[in-house]
Formats: structure tokens, C-alpha cells, sequence
């Protein structure tokens, strides 16, 4: 399970923080809460501030860190069962974690759909207009064309339930970067079998891991990126990382550099 902190290191902005250029850029459009931008009836009244965010977030903006690389790793030593993420980046598709390895619990921006036909269409096929600050239209009904980013009171897409079957086969569960806040995706961290240790790498001790800790839970507090390396020295995964990583970062598109990596924690 992964949130928002793996994904901060990577420069993705925050845009409810006073002071982010992003957040000075919605400004202008006088949003009565930044929510707002994930609301369907703000959306179909006012567009304009989504489509500057996506423009933001748009894939090809932001290279992968290093905690994305270690979920791709695991991957390929044939361990990630699913990486169910929050964030809508697509930093994990860009790290080079397969589609079908992923569930994106609150959308993606590789499709799109039709707000009023419903067709669907690639993502990119609307890159052109999102970058141009154009409000992309539907070419066979001139709809308004929406990211399949999910909005408040939007159904989760359908791969989500596949933690039905997916929690009780799991034999180990990571919860990277994430304040396990928001449902149903909070409650994925209980859905394991209690025999199963689950490992969180965040800032704070979240959810069940702060007020439901089980025996076997184990926790490592502080800078996200640094709290998995540490995991990866401790694994003697250290040179394959590094291997990864080169190989990889040619084939990123243009993208701020990530954060340099803060000094070690220890495990709690």
C-alpha cells in the first residue's frame, strides 16, 4: 500500500500548501476549498482548476524516486503480489511496475472518459490540450473529457475489489507513505490475515499501526525514501537497486531531479 510520501520526494506538489506554485496558479480561480477540484458539481460548473492540476501531474513531468524503484524491484524478483497506491501520478506505471500489477485506487490518468457519452479514450490522446490549458472535448460528441481520476462520491474502479482476494493470500504487507485517513483504502491495512506482519515505512505511526498494533507489526519512522533504504541494505539489495536505477533513468522523460535522500533512521 502506498500514499502520498513516496511520491513527495519526487517534487509532485502539493496544491493545498500556501506557497507551492501550484497553489498560487488555482488561486486565481477562487476556489471555495481546494477539495473542490475532486468534486463532479464543481467540476462540470468550473473545469478549468482540475485541468490545471492535471497539467501538473500529467505523466512526464516527474521521474520516479527511489522508493518507487524498490516496489519495481520487488516486482522483479517476482514478490509484489499488487501495489495498491492512492496517488494518481502514475510514478509506479513510470518506474515500470506492470498495469496488471497495479491498482490504482483513485484513478489514473492513462485513460480518459467522456463526461456525457461515456466513451472511453487513452490519456494521451488529450496531453496536447491539457499542456495548452485547453479543456479537452470529446471528438465524436464534444463532451467535456475527464481523466478517470476518481472524485468524491465516484465508484472506485472495479480492480480495487480485488483485495478481496488479494489481502488474505498476502504474506507480508508494506504501508509506505501513507496517513491511512482516507476509506475504504484505510482499511485495506487490516485486511490481512492477523498472522501476517505487516511493515509501515511513513513519517508517524497511522492508523492500526498506531491504535491496533499487532505482535508481529514492525515500524520505521522518518524520511520515507531513507526508511527503504535502509529496508534495502538490511535485504543486501543495495547493488541491485543501484543497477535498477541506471538502467532506468534514460528512459524517464523530462522530470524534476528526486530529492536527495535524508540520513538513515533506525528500525523501531
Amino acid at each position: 500500500m502506498a500514499g502520498a510520501g513516496i511520491s513527495t520526494p519526487s517534487g509532485i506538489p502539493d496544491f493545498r500548501s500556501p506557497g507551492s506554485g501550484l497553489y498560487s496558479n488555482l488561486a486565481q480561480y477562487d476556489i471555495p476549498y481546494p477539495e473542490a477540484i475532486f468534486e463532479l458539481n464543481y467540476f462540470f460548473l468550473n473545469p478549468k482548476p482540475f485541468f490545471t492540476l492535471a497539467k501538473e501531474l500529467y505523466p512526464g513531468n516527474y521521474r520516479p524516486n527511489y522508493a518507487h524503484y524498490f516496489l519495481r524491484l520487488l516486482h522483479d524478483k517476482g514478490l509484489l503480489l499488487r501495489l495498491y497506491t492512492q496517488n494518481i501520478d502514475g510514478l509506479e506505471r513510470v518506474a515500470g511496475i506492470p498495469p496488471d500489477r497495479l491498482v490504482e485506487a483513485h484513478g489514473t490518468f492513462a485513460t480518459a472518459t467522456c463526461t456525457v457519452c461515456r466513451r472511453t479514450f487513452p490519456g494521451e490522446d488529450f496531453r496536447g490540450d491539457v499542456m495548452a490549458d485547453k479543456v479537452p472535448h470529446c471528438r465524436v460528441c464534444t463532451g467535456i473529457v475527464k481523466p478517470d481520476i476518481v472524485f468524491f462520491g465516484e465508484e472506485l474502479p472495479h480492480r480495487f475489489f480485488l483485495h478481496m482476494t488479494d489481502f488474505p493470500m498476502a504474506d507480508l504487507l508494506f504501508v509506505i507513505g501513507t496517513s491511512l485517513e482516507v476509506e475504504p483504502f484505510a482499511s485495506l491495512a487490516g485486511a490481512v490475515r492477523s498472522s501476517i506482519p505487516r511493515v509501515l515505512i511513513n513519517r508517524d505511526l497511522v492508523g492500526p499501526f498506531a491504535w491496533q498494533q499487532r505482535y508481529n507489526d514492525v515500524a520505521q519512522l522518518g524520511d520515507v525514501v531513507s526508511g527503504v533504504e535502509k529496508l534495502v541494505e538490511l535485504l543486501d539489495w543495495s547493488e541491485e537497486m543501484q543497477t535498477l536505477i541506471q538502467k532506468e533513468k534514460e528512459k524517464v522523460g523530462r522530470g524534476s531531479k528526486p530529492r536527495v535522500p535524508q540520513p538513515l533512521h533506525s528500525l523501531c
